[in-house]
Order: structure tokens, then sequence, then C-alpha cells
């Protein structure tokens, strides 16, 4: 079993922390990251060999990529799902590698909305019709992504209480799972998100309009969620902090929803942004989306995650050091080492004891 571990003041990213009833070893997250590897829902022995290295590798937490709740809730025909009891051994066995490691086992589940039935982006990622093998999409508008995708159905009342109830089931399933953390995607332009998001709902009941009808499918979900784990199991939530788009999302409804997903039961925030309309404009640079953050840490009084270019140990550890952010969310690093905590120790001092299996390397 892989640890790592620091005392030191000078390197925070090695400190552990604690949700609940869960001890994460230091602050370094593998984000989900879709591997577009999946026939019919199920998990593959890719899925135990790319998350069980970075459990080896030394992260504190492995997230299994978005898992579809429903089969309409898949982004493409291969992604991962979690809406049938079948797609729970092989799950299982992955949660129960990456326990072995040291690491806390995560899921995050999801419903793609108006952004499902694509091809996976190394096909070119346009529109699947039902011809095609592809599915109507469902959205709380009948507007679509872009253009030349399908226009999403507009869900009835019955059917948003249907995908409440299919994240209640998934989050049931992924607890006999063995699973530590559940989290709920509510950002990037999926379901949840384009509730949230004038720029996605037009509706005009009770799911639309205000901010508090736009956020009442995602409060929704979590205390649907919350209801169907232990206590001890800490709850994410993802968000898309802003939009990235004129008459969009905003960073202070960002706040204002991390304050009301707290009393409901949320214990982490992950602060992502964009891609819930295709005309975005984005600032990428290195930490760019790390003041969403510290700014929902700071006013909501709630634990956060940084995402978003970070790839340097001393960016990450600074993260903490500032108190911009309680974990760091690492996605690309993580593809391009595995091992990224094992370096980060070493560049900042800190204590870490590899694999006994990889011992040879550090004589």
């Amino acid at each position: 079993m892989a640890t790592l571990a620091s005392t030191a003041v000078s390197a925070p990213l090695f400190s552990p922390f604690s949700l609940r009833g869960v001890t994460f070893r230091n602050r370094i997250v593998v984000s989900p990251m879709c591997q577009y590897s999946a026939q019919d829902g199920f998990a593959a022995d890719w899925h135990l060999v790319h998350l069980g290295s970075r459990a080896a590798g030394g992260a504190a937490q492995v997230t299994v990529e978005m898992t579809a709740v429903s089969p309409e809730g898949r982004i493409s025909p291969a992604c991962l799902g979690i809406w049938k009891d079948e797609h729970i051994p092989k799950l299982a066995q992955v949660a129960a590698f990456v326990a072995s490691q040291g690491a806390v086992p995560a899921i995050q589940i999801a419903h793609a909305g108006r952004k499902a039935s694509v091809k996976p982006p190394g096909l070119g990622g346009t529109f699947l019709t039902e011809a095609e093998g592809g599915w109507a999409p469902l959205g709380p508008s009948p507007i679509p992504f872009r253009p030349e995708d399908g226009i999403p159905h507009e869900m009835t009342l019955d059917e948003i209480r249907g995908v409440v109830e299919a994240h209640a089931a998934a989050a049931r399933r992924a607890v006999k799972a063995g699973f530590q953390l559940i989290e709920i995607h509510g950002a990037h332009g999926y379901l949840l998100n384009e509730f949230m998001t004038p720029l996605a709902n037009q509706r005009s009941d009770e799911y639309g309009g205000s901010f508090e009808n736009r956020i009442r499918i995602t409060l929704e979900t979590i205390k649907a969620v919350r209801a169907a784990i232990p206590d001890e199991m800490p709850l994410s939530l993802k968000i898309s902090a802003v939009d990235w788009a004129a008459g969009g999302w905003s960073l202070e409804e960002s706040v204002r929803l991390a304050a009301e997903v707290k009393k409901a039961g949320v214990d982490v925030v992950v602060c992502s942004s964009g891609n819930v309309v295709a005309h975005q404009q984005v600032e990428f640079k290195p930490g760019y989306q790390v003041p969403f953050a510290e700014r929902v840490k700071s006013e909501a009084g709630i634990p956060t995650g940084a995402v978003g270019l970070i790839t340097k140990p001393d960016q990450a550890n600074e993260i903490v050091l500032k108190e911009q952010a309680d974990l760091v969310v690492i996605a690309r690093e993580f593809l391009r080492d595995p091992y990224f905590p094992m370096r980060a120790a070493k560049a900042l001092g800190a204590k870490v004891v590899f694999p006994k299996q990889y011992t040879a390397a550090f004589l």
C-alpha cells in the first residue's frame, strides 16, 4: 500500500483531511475523467488498471469518471453506467483495489441531459441519431447545446422526479460497490447544470425562472442521495462556478448555491466552470478556476476543491497553503503521470512511502 504523509508546514498538500467518517491521506484528488471505454455501461479491466495505478501512485482520492444514472443519461454509448445492479461487481473490484492502496474510492454520478447521445470524442463527438444507435436527449427546455445537435425533449415533472430517484438508486448501488464518497455532477453543461443556468433553462414552472426554482432539482437530488447513503459517507457536488457567457450563471449565484447545498447535506463543493454553451469565452491560464474555489470556501463556509490547469507540485501546495481550497483536484496531469503525488512529495520534501513492489526504483 502506498502512503504519503507530511506534518511539515511547508507541505500542507500532504497533510491529512477529514470529511464526515473519511480521512484523506493528503489533499490530492484524481478528478473523474471519461475514458469512453465501456459497453452497455459496464466497467472493464481498463478502468481497474487506469484508476488502480493512480491509487498506487499516492493520490488521496481516486474518482471514477462520470457514471450515468440511466441509459439516456450517458454522454455516449461508450460511457460508464450505474443504472442496474449488474454494473456493481466490476465497480466493486475497482473500489476495493483503490481502497487497498490507501486511497478513498469515489464515484461521480450524473445525467448528461441535452449533451447526451453523441459519438465519443475520438470519433468526432457529433450527435448520434436514433437510427445511428443514439437516443432522444432530455433537458429543461428544448434548446440544443449546438445547432447541429438533437433538440432535447423538455422534461415533464414526472421525468424530473424520475431523474432524482435515478440518482438516489445509483447512490445506493455505489454504496453496495464499496465506494466511500459520492460526487454529484452539477457542472459542465450536463443536466443539473442546465437547470441552473438561464442559458439552457427557459421554463415557466417551479423548475424555471427564479434562482430558487432553477436550483430546485439540484437540491432535490442532493437530498435524495443524502438519504440513500450512510451518514458517515461524504457527499461532493461539482459545479460550474461561472458560464463564461453573457446572461449566464454567475459566481455570486455559485456562492448562494453552495450555502444551500451545505444545508442539504453536501460536504465539499468542487469548483469548475463553463461548458454549458458552445459560445463560451474562457480565460484559460494555470489555476484559472482557483479563485472560484477560494470565494465559495470563504463566503459559503464550505470545504472546496480547486480544479483546472493545476500541473506543478508547488502550485498545488500553494493552493492549500493559502487556504484557497481544501482539496486539489487534478485531471490531465494524472493522465501524464499516475505517480504525480510521489513526484510532488519529493519536490516538496514530504515523506513518501512507496509501494513495496517498487522498492528497487528508490534504492
